[in-house]
């Protein structure tokens, strides 16, 4: 809409007096149509009354004031009763009040109100505000003078909200923190979400929206070299911080550094305020539209912590063949740190560091190629993984710059790349956050940049050769040190860019199946510019001699993916199979829906964990969606409150996965700076779980219907309980222990007869193996003493072993592809199980189920 009027409509401008910003008028009905018409709009609002001779007539309230979307109109019936003139005019003024639509979040007389409630108090004038879609806006800020780095406030936190962030807690990685005032809010948070607590999350979705509770979205951005975090202070004011990384770059004036969404499903508010995003920066895509590589879909093996930086062409061999011999073939590879030809800098007199590993040239080192031939190099490996072990994708490591230090400068084979030393400039709330850097080797030490002019045909040249030998794609490493060394190059964003342009580039041209995993890559500088990388890794790493770090690692990775799942499909890392948190790991891989991979040493494996997660083929049940806190998780705190659970939900196309954990006992310590061990208040943590945890649970049930009924399949007892919509079962677990539920929609056949597929009820996922998913109700009567046959249920089943359902009476019998099989019923929980015996025959992916009822 537009603020001037305009001439080209008389019967509209003869009655608008346009010196006044509101203007209270009435018009007819040719009048109105004329202004609904118009080309360009004008702000109004209207109630119906009736002039003495029937005609219909409007009064209306018109704002010369611009409005950025079209309103729709309320029309109001005029009491048939003459009403005194004063009680007219107030309810007049009443029903403007109540037809002025207001933006869903919006600033106003100093205030960021969301849906009617107030988030933020006292906005300061130099904060700018710029409306955007309909339920968000965008904020900035003016300042007097340029620099390279600002900080503002952006109001106080109200009291009555609970908020989550993900922030940097390393440069390199996020975990989450909850709190209720803005004082709780760390440096460098990338995310916040907030919740105003009138309302329950457990009430009815179709409720009255001023009793739901509101969920709120602040995404800092990047404004041109800028790239915006937010953080708290101790007067519980929200600040927006704004960073160019380079003395140089300066600017004194915002206006889309952070963006404000608002609604009352989080998961989709999330979503929306991201797709906005992406609409207003035109930089990034999101996860649904990127190609996700083969390797999800499979099990996997990676070097690390198996072998780390001694990894050799035997030790890959050897892992391969150990886990394939015990029936758990993993159909990629990750080949990690150490296959790379590196050396250190000459040392210089005086000098008691270690010399830091720089790249020395693109092929591979003397460990990985073959005595007989060493020209063939790295692809000799590929090939006997490929060809000998049945591998499908072989990935192998790098740094985003080449190695951790870099190219080295100097190299005369890698001299046209036009590597330079550069020492890293750390921002203020990273190196408030993590202390560490100060005397890190990389700081002391510096790193190679290659040019970023010349940094795509790096790339280009690395990929090309590793493509050559039957490389599929590349894990890159240590992304977020480019915001630290982006002085003198326009700055950390610009720099971010250029490099993951090229990366982008480079990948889309040598690998096609888009294989690359993107890891310590948690920056907005490069999430804002992420158009080709489908897979992130989640969290910092799994550190198999580490006990504190494994209920920190599964709190970490579910948190961090409600922000980093819009992007990109998280990857939650490996893990140790034979480990005493092997079971606590292995089932949140399972459920998480990104790459399920381990990184035993040869000859240590639990194959039966293992085969809860891999088929036989080597495959895996994945889940459809990045598994992520359920709706009542996402402002508890379960690792360091002492009372809560963490629970973690996800989709299979006809049933959901809910996956529940005790994580307490440790996590990043605010006054230490580091992970560390707390107390907890009991040995053991009670919660509850119901059918709606799964967010998305209506999408899996087939009746649309459905009464919000669900079969709960408890994986560890084998024990299935028939739970009413909204009915909770209690659940009580110790710290590292865990459970995974299935869930399934109730469907009902006829009165008392009901049924829900499980899936192969052994494997954590059980759900993940049934593809399809057919009813057929009232079959008819039957014939004279032939009982009645209810309807039949057919399902295509991916993979083999125990398979299960829920039934409320037992079925007549039970068909595996054509042929009639025996199977178990239990009358006192409706379960039906029954035994496929091998996997679907050559060229066939499914094999049908058949219960009849």
């Amino acid at each position: 809409m537009v603020s001037n009027l305009c001439h080209s409509c008389p019967p509209l401008t003869r009655i608008i007096n346009t010196s006044r910003p509101f203007h209270r008028t009435t018009i007819n009905s040719k009048q109105l149509s004329s202004a609904i018409n118009h080309p360009h709009p004008i702000s109004f609002f209207l109630k119906r009354s009736h002039s003495t001779s029937g005609t219909n007539l409007f009064s209306v309230i018109i704002s010369r004031y611009p409005c950025n979307r079209a309103f729709p109109l309320l029309a109001f019936q005029r009491s048939e009763k003459p009403l005194p003139t004063r009680k007219l005019h107030e309810e007049e003024e009443e029903q403007e009040r109540d037809m002025t639509i207001k933006p869903a979040v919006r600033v106003s007389d100093g205030k960021l109100i969301v849906k009617n409630r107030t988030v933020l108090t006292g906005l300061p004038d130099n904060v700018v505000a710029t409306s955007g879609p309909v339920e968000g806006v965008f904020l900035g800020a003016a300042f007097e003078e340029g620099n390279s780095r600002h900080v503002t406030s952006l109001g106080t936190l109200q009291s009555g909200v609970r908020f989550m962030a993900c922030f940097r807690f390393k440069l390199w990685w996020m975990a989450q923190k909850m709190g209720d005032s803005g004082s709780e809010i760390p440096l460098e948070t990338q995310f916040l979400l907030v919740e105003s607590k009138e309302g329950s999350h457990l009430a009815s979705d179709g409720g009255d929206e001023e009793d739901q509770i509101v969920y709120t979205v602040f995404l800092p951005l990047i404004e041109g070299p800028f790239r915006a975090c937010l953080q708290g202070n101790t007067r519980d004011e929200l600040e927006l911080c704004l960073e160019s990384g380079d003395v140089d770059t300066k600017a004194s004036s915002f206006t889309h550094s952070l963006f404000v969404h608002a609604g009352t499903d989080p998961f989709a508010t999330i979503t929306e305020a991201i797709r906005s995003v992406k609409v207003h920066l035109k930089t990034f895509r999101q996860r649904h539209e990127k190609k996700l590589p083969g390797i999800v879909d499979y099990f996997g093996w990676c070097t690390w912590d198996a072998f780390y930086q001694e990894v050799t062409q035997e030790g890959v061999e050897a892992g391969l063949e150990s886990l394939t011999s015990g029936g758990a073939p993993p159909k990629f590879v990750i080949i990690d740190d150490g296959w790379q030809s590196v050396g250190g800098d000459q040392e210089k007199d005086g000098e008691k560091e270690p010399a830091l590993q720089r790249l020395t040239g693109i092929k591979e080192n003397s460990k990985f190629q073959s005595k007989e031939d060493p020209t063939v190099g790295i692809k000799n490996i590929v090939n006997i993984a490929k060809e000998k072990h049945g591998l499908k994708y072989v990935y192998v490591w790098h740094a985003i710059t080449g190695y951790w230090g870099g190219v080295r400068p100097g190299v005369k084979e890698l001299e046209e790349y036009g590597s330079l030393l550069k020492y890293p400039n750390l921002s203020n709330g990273v190196l408030q956050n993590e202390p560490a850097w100060k005397t890190d080797i990389l700081q002391l030490q510096g790193l190679g940049l290659v040019n970023p002019k010349s940094v795509y045909k790096f790339y280009n040249e690395l990929h090309s050769y590793l493509a050559s030998a039957g490389v599929d794609g590349v894990k890159v490493d240590v992304q977020c040190v480019l915001e630290t060394l982006g002085a003198g190059l326009g700055g950390r964003v610009e720099l971010t860019r250029q490099y993951h342009q090229a990366l982008d580039a480079s990948v889309s041209r040598n690998f096609q199946d888009n294989g690359i995993i993107a890891c310590m890559s948690h920056n907005t500088d490069a999430l804002y510019c992420s158009k080709q990388t489908a897979v992130v890794r989640a969290s910092d790493d799994f550190y198999p001699r580490d006990p504190m770090s494994h209920t920190i690692h599964i709190a970490a990775v579910a948190y961090n993916s409600v922000f980093l799942g819009e992007f990109m499909q998280p990857d939650w890392d490996m893990f140790h199979s034979l480990h005493t948190a092997a079971e606590y790991h292995a089932s949140a891989r399972a459920i998480s829906g990104g790459p399920v991979y381990v990184s035993d040493a040869p000859g240590k494996h639990n194959f039966e964990l293992l085969k809860k997660m891999v088929l036989p083929d080597g495959s895996v049940l994945r889940a459809r969606l990045p598994g992520r806190p359920t709706r009542d998780c996402l402002f508890s705190d379960p690792a360091r409150d002492g009372v809560s659970l963490l629970k973690i939900w996800n989709m299979n196309k006809y049933t959901g996965v809910v996956g529940v954990y005790n994580c307490q006992g440790a996590a990043w310590s605010t006054l230490e700076r580091k992970n560390a061990f707390h107390q907890t208040k009991s040995d053991a943590i009670t919660g509850y779980i119901r059918g709606r945890d799964v967010h998305l649970i209506q999408e899996a049930a087939t009746n649309p219907d459905w009464n919000g009924d669900c079969a709960m399949y408890c994986n560890r007892t084998g024990e299935l309980v028939a739970l009413p919509y909204n009915a909770a079962m209690p659940i009580s677990l110790k710290v590292l222990e865990h459970e995974i539920f299935t869930v399934s929609p109730i469907r009902v056949l006829a009165p008392g007869v009901s049924f829900a597929p499980l899936g192969l009820v052994d494997m954590y996922n059980a759900g993940g193996a049934i593809e399809d998913l057919r009813y057929e109700e009232n079959l008819g009567n039957g014939s004279v003493g032939v009982e009645r046959l209810i309807g039949a249920v057919t399902m295509e089943v991916k993979g083999c072993g125990k398979f299960g359902v829920y039934s409320s009476e037992k079925p007549r019998r039970c068909c595996v592809g054509t042929n009639e099989v025996d199977f178990d019923y239990d009358s006192a929980s409706g379960l039906v199980t029954l035994s496929l015996d091998r996997m679907p025959e050559d060229g066939q992916r499914v094999q049908l189920v058949e219960v009849e009822l």
